[in-house]
């Protein structure tokens, strides 16, 4: 038997292997590909699985797995950060469909059927969403939060869902004692789950890491991952949503990446596993009887539950563009209804035409979320515009600007706080534009905040954008920056732009959009991973420094100008030049002498173009002109001595040309 098991799951995965290929040539992703393996693979194509209940028992696993590492990506303030949308975005959400599912019950005369079917609607897959979100990395932007939070409230309602399914059939009374016995047992495990965490899993993690044995290790995380999600199933609850629990205690722990790295391809096989489960629950035949019916039903299933969805949205505060992304990405079913229809036709709540119908449904709904979730950022863009057209404002700010020659800072996570904090040390005017309520009610009486959604003109208008000297995006969400940076170059031609990027991949994009300067997560969390390895061979600072340089001017030619055949062809040929402010400190050799004796463009290759000195600014300084320490010397050369200005003229690099002897002539257009 369990040589069949085995023959079954290998030609599972190598047919697996082979429709991926095929898909990728047509662009589609993986999870449609497994989820196509599985109807080829499910009794009404080929018939290869004969044990569905051993199958879909190592797919649980891989959904336990896929919450449990969702779980460790959450810190403390994170999870703070979505109490409100757990509870107010997810009960508005499970309410909304659920009262709009047994109207139209009551108005059939079955009001128990129609109670179940919104049971069935509400729960959405965190497989599927979580798992694409995790791919195209916008896990942390608004819609990837709001997302999880609906999706973690389903999971917790799981248990209830299943209690309520024999008492609309009335084959189970509600009793006084039932459901103290319920509360005792919650109580009970959030009181043992906290005590764990608190006096026993660092000392157990550090036992297991000074053994210095990986598997030991790997052991433990399967243990504490698997034992949770049994201890919630077994008191009724959703199985994965112990899984995720015991994710949020490992992720307190210094040993949590540790952990989470050696679990992660085992969470991939047994996911891929789920993915092909989901498929083998549909019947071509039944499908092909009933195509029309199908289509038109997934069609009303899709737009029926995502306008359902969006007042979850809408209610807390965030704009109707993230309330259409997030409401598409929970259009689908959720892994957890498959079982309550199972319960629903066992206690004669559900035929089996009508079990087959929404078999059906669910599973071409979840074929389609990739598609969904890769189309809502276009599509919620064009609802918008729409809206506007129409007179409709959205997103209005909270209080216009009268700044001038300001920064605008858009998004205020880590890096917008920091651009703050830099501009208030330095006496730098500036205003916020965060898109969370929530930030923006935590920070209104200490920082220039306000809301709304920065890719709206209106709202960049509002805010100032055409007297602003930078605009600095420092919000990770792509569709909104490259809206932002459209619309604020169509809106001021002078502004500089300065955005944050994940991949290298991007940065062309933005910069024919009409971004000045790229900050790619990506190429420079590599810089600084060169630079630390060169460091701990204890090559000279300079050096490292030079050759830092050199990876940035090579990579900002190659991203701006690949393949340009305007302007940017040509100035890719030029030395790539800008200006730096150095201050010039007493035990500079340049200290006390004039730019005639200095000769910095001679023997350094810097031109100064201005000096500060006090309030007074210096423009175009003569040959003359006698540098001081505490100056600030605005200095105009190529990107690589930019990098190295700082050492050149504080005396702490070395000349970078050298003297051949001859005295040359010093012009005041030659310093």
């Amino acid at each position: 038997m369990s040589t069949q098991i085995l023959t079954q799951v290998l030609i599972i995965f190598l047919l697996a292997i082979v429709v991926n290929i095929v898909c990728s040539r047509f662009k589609l992703p993986v999870t449609v590909g497994f989820l196509l393996t599985g109807v080829l693979c499910g009794p009404s194509v080929l018939g290869f699985v004969s044990d569905m209940e051993v199958i879909s028992s190592a797919a649980d696993l891989g959904v336990a797995m896929l919450m449990f590492t969702i779980g460790m990506e959450l810190s403390g303030e994170v999870l703070h950060r979505l109490k409100r949308p757990v509870f107010l975005g997810g009960s508005l959400q499970i309410g909304l469909i659920i009262a709009a599912t047994a109207c139209v019950g009551f108005f059939l005369h079955n009001l128990q059927a129609g109670i179940l079917w919104g049971c069935l609607i509400a729960l959405s897959s965190s497989a599927i969403v979580l798992h694409i979100f995790q791919q195209k990395g916008i896990t942390a932007t608004p819609v990837g939060r709001l997302t999880l939070a609906i999706l973690v409230f389903q999971d917790m309602l799981v248990a209830p869902m299943m209690l309520l399914v024999p008492l609309l059939a009335g084959t189970m009374q509600v009793t006084l004692l039932s459901v103290t016995l319920a509360i005792v047992k919650v109580t009970a495990l959030a009181a043992a789950m906290y005590a764990f965490a608190r006096f026993v899993l660092d000392r157990l993690m550090t036992a297991v890491v000074k053994t210095r044995s990986s598997e030991l290790l790997l052991l433990t995380t399967l243990c504490l991952c698997l034992g949770f999600a049994t201890i919630t199933s077994a008191l009724g609850m959703s199985f994965s949503l112990g899984a995720f629990l015991a994710g949020l205690m490992l992720a307190r722990s210094r040993y949590a990446m540790s952990a989470v790295a050696d679990i992660l391809p085992y969470r991939d096989v047994f996911l891929s596993l789920f993915f092909i489960t989901v498929g083998m629950m549909l019947d071509l035949g039944f499908v092909a009887t009933h195509l029309v019916t199908i289509l038109l039903c997934v069609c009303v299933y899709i737009i029926g539950k995502a306008l359902l969805s969006m007042p979850a949205v809408l209610i807390q505060g965030y704009p109707l563009r993230t309330a259409i992304r997030t409401s598409l990405s929970l259009a689908q079913t959720g892994e957890f209804s498959f079982v309550l229809a199972a319960s629903g036709v066992s206690t004669g709540l559900m035929s089996a035409q009508s079990h087959q119908m929404f078999l059906a449904i669910s599973v071409l709904s979840m074929m389609l979320t990739p598609a969904l979730i890769s189309a809502a950022p276009a599509l919620s863009q064009k609802i918008c515009a729409l809206f506007r057209k129409n007179g409709a404002e959205e997103d209005k700010p909270d209080t216009g600007t009268e700044l001038k020659d300001h920064i605008m800072i858009i998004g205020f996570g880590f890096t917008g706080q920091q651009l703050a904090k830099a501009a208030r040390q330095y006496h730098l005017a500036y205003n916020i534009l965060e898109m969370n309520p929530e930030t923006v009610n935590s920070y209104r009486n200490r920082e220039p905040i306000s809301y709304g959604d920065a890719s709206q003109p209106s709202i960049l208008d509002n805010q100032g954008i055409a007297s602003a000297r930078v605009l600095a995006i420092a919000i990770s969400d792509t569709m909104a920056v490259r809206a932002i940076i459209a619309n604020a170059r169509k809106l001021n031609p002078d502004v500089t732009i300065i955005a944050r990027t994940r991949f290298i991949t991007e940065i062309p994009l933005l910069y024919s959009l009409g971004a000045n300067n790229i900050i790619s997560e990506e190429f420079e969390a590599g810089v600084e991973m060169f630079c630390q390895v060169l460091s701990s061979y204890l090559l000279p600072v300079q050096d490292i420094e030079s050759m830092a340089a050199h990876l940035r001017q090579e990579e900002a030619r190659s991203v701006r100008y690949s393949g340009s055949s305007t302007i940017g062809s040509f100035m890719a040929r030029l030395p790539e030049m800008g200006v730096c402010a150095v201050r010039l400190e007493a035990h500079s050799p340049f200290a006390g002498k004039s730019l005639k004796e200095g000769r910095l463009r001679n023997r350094l290759g810097l031109t100064i173009v201005a000096v500060a000195r006090g309030e007074h600014i210096e423009p175009s300084p003569e040959a003359d002109f006698r540098l001081q320490a505490e100056d600030i010397l605005y200095v105009f050369t190529s990107n690589d001595k930019i990098y190295t200005a700082r050492e050149l003229l504080n005396g702490r690099a070395p000349d970078p040309r050298h003297d051949d002897g001859k005295q040359e002539a010093a012009t005041a257009d030659g310093v």
